[in-house]
C-alpha cells in the first residue's frame, strides 16, 4: 500500500476543497509514491511527534493541524516548525494535515465531539458548502439524551473530555437540551447557536469580550482547544481501517497540549 493511496482515502472522506481559505490542509512533507510502513495519527507535529514516529517505524503521520500553516522563506533551525521540516525530511516522513477540510466534513471532527457527548439528531448548522457531492458545514448542533442542569452539563463535558477546567458564563437557570458545538477556535458561531435555539454552546476557544451579553440566553462552555479535538485520531483511524485495511495506524502517545493548568 503506497502512502498516496492512504492520502487519497483521507481526502475523500473530507475534500480538501471544503477546507476554509486561509488553511494548508493536505501534503506538508515528503512522498507519498513511498509505500507505507506505518502511520501515526496525531493532532499536532512536533519534534518529538516524528521521533515517535521514526521509532515506532512509521513512515508516515497524519496530523489535524498542519505543521506548515505559514510561508516558510527558508528552513534553518529558527524555530520548531523548520526543525521539524528538516527531521521530517531526514528521516523520510511524509506527514499529511486534514485540518478544517475534516472540521466541516460530515462524520469529522465535529461530529466526533457530538458523538463523545451522545448528542442525537445531530446536523449541521452555520454556513453549508457543497464540495464533490458532499455537504459540509461550520459546527453541528443536537439533542442530548435527556435534559441535564447548566452544572451537570459542565460536569459532562470535564468528565468526557479529561478537562481540568471549563470556561463558562453564567449558569443557565434553564435545563440543556440542545448543545451546538464547534471544535477547535469556534467563537465566530455562537450567535448562530442562538438563532439555532441552542441552548448550550460549547467550543475550544473563546475570547474575553465575547462572553458578555449571554447570560440567561445560552450556555457558553469553553473546554480547551486540544481537549475539543483529542478525538481526531480515531476519525483518521477508522477512515484508513475500512480504506486501507492493511495499513497499521498507531495512535501518537506525545501530548502536544502547549497549555498547562497550574
Amino acid at each position: 500500500m503506497k502512502i498516496i493511496e492512504v492520502v487519497n482515502a483521507l481526502e475523500k472522506f473530507a475534500p480538501l476543497p471544503l477546507q476554509e481559505g486561509y488553511d494548508n490542509a493536505g501534503l506538508q512533507v515528503g512522498l507519498t509514491d513511498a509505500e507505507v510502513s506505518r502511520a501515526l495519527l496525531c493532532l499536532d507535529v512536533t519534534e518529538a511527534v516524528v521521533d515517535e514516529a521514526v521509532s515506532r517505524g512509521c513512515n508516515l503521520i497524519v496530523s489535524h493541524h498542519p505543521l506548515i500553516f505559514h510561508k516558510l522563506a527558508h528552513i534553518s533551525d529558527e524555530n520548531y516548525v523548520q526543525r521539524t521540516v528538516m527531521k521530517a525530511i531526514r528521516q523520510e516522513v511524509t506527514i499529511v494535515a486534514m485540518h478544517t477540510n475534516l472540521d466541516s466534513a460530515p462524520g469529522g471532527v465535529n461530529f466526533k465531539i457530538a458523538e463523545k457527548l451522545c448528542l442525537r439528531d445531530v446536523s449541521f448548522f452555520g454556513a453549508g458548502k457543497t464540495v464533490e457531492g458532499i455537504q459540509g458545514g461550520e459546527g453541528v448542533i443536537g439533542s442530548l439524551p435527556e435534559e441535564a442542569a447548566a452544572d451537570d452539563f459542565i460536569l459532562l463535558l470535564k468528565r468526557r473530555f479529561d478537562v481540568e477546567c471549563v470556561q463558562a458564563n453564567q449558569l443557565l437557570r434553564r435545563p440543556i437540551r440542545r448543545v451546538a458545538l464547534c471544535g477547535g477556535a469556534g467563537s465566530f458561531l455562537l450567535e448562530a447557536a442562538v438563532r439555532a435555539g441552542a441552548d448550550a454552546f460549547v467550543t475550544g476557544e473563546m475570547h474575553y469580550h465575547e462572553y458578555f451579553g449571554h447570560d440567561q440566553q445560552i450556555q457558553i462552555a469553553v473546554i480547551g482547544h486540544y481537549q475539543s479535538e483529542q478525538f481526531t485520531n480515531e476519525i483518521f483511524q477508522s477512515i484508513i481501517a475500512e480504506a486501507c485495511p492493511s495499513v497499521e495506524c498507531c495512535l501518537s502517545q506525545v501530548n502536544t497540549n502547549p497549555i498547562i493548568y497550574l
